[in-house]
């Protein structure tokens, strides 16, 4: 029972976690740049919003984007970024779709328990990579930012990447780990059955010695 409640436990928060890295990847609120102060850069409208897909300037009565779409011109910070992202939100579906499947509620058949368990530890790897791409992709991603034009303060997207990478990582090691359990338990169901068949059991009748039957016979 406890086995079943951290697999499912383990999903929601997978689930979450993705979530997190699709909205971060969907939306340009990375990171907020400006190379002079926050007061000057608001004053002289230069206060800008960058993130994977487009790079865009904030001021009071102004909020304009433009798309970043000469990739082979873009630096690498962004390049990587964009790729790790959309990576893991990929993999995140079927991700997803494994954990899901091999939940104790849901039975495909006549499906052995350890089909069921292999697929769930498959799916708990692959989200703890959707982790991996995401933990790269946050990082570097404002690090590349603050050497190029300067990094002023952390956006909305960033900030869900941030809680998706670690909702990621932690329902995936949870997955991960409650995944071998069930095997376990049978193999030791098993070692005991053949123990007990070996002995015969309490209950069988143990034969008579022939030593025995020749003493009553005279």
């Amino acid at each position: 029972m406890a086995n079943r409640f951290v697999l499912l436990n383990g999903f929601v928060i997978s689930c979450i976690g993705w979530i997190g890295i699709l909205i971060a990847t969907a939306t340009n609120d990375w990171v907020v740049t400006c190379k002079y102060g926050m007061n000057t850069c608001k004053k002289m409208d230069e206060l800008g919003a960058k993130g994977l897909w487009a790079e865009c300037v904030i001021s009071t009565a102004l909020y304009h984007c433009i798309s970043l779409t000469q990739i082979l011109d873009l630096p690498a910070y962004i390049q990587t970024s964009r790729a790790l992202m959309i990576t893991g939100s990929l993999l995140g579906l079927p991700a997803v779709g494994m954990v899901l499947t091999a939940m104790p509620c849901i039975s495909l058949g006549d499906e052995p328990q350890s089909a069921k368990n292999k697929r769930s530890v498959l799916g708990g790897a692959l989200i703890l990579l959707v982790a991996l791409c995401g933990a790269v992709s946050t990082v570097w991603f404002p690090i590349g930012a603050h050497q190029e034009q300067g990094l002023m303060s952390f956006g909305f997207s960033l900030y869900a990447g941030w809680v998706g990478t670690a909702f990621s990582l932690l329902g995936g090691a949870m997955i991960t780990c409650c995944s071998s359990e069930p095997s376990q338990h049978y193999n030791n169901h098993d070692n005991n059955r053949f123990y007990y068949s070996k002995g015969q059991g309490p209950g069988n009748p143990v034969p008579p010695s022939s030593n025995h039957a020749k003493s009553a016979h005279v």
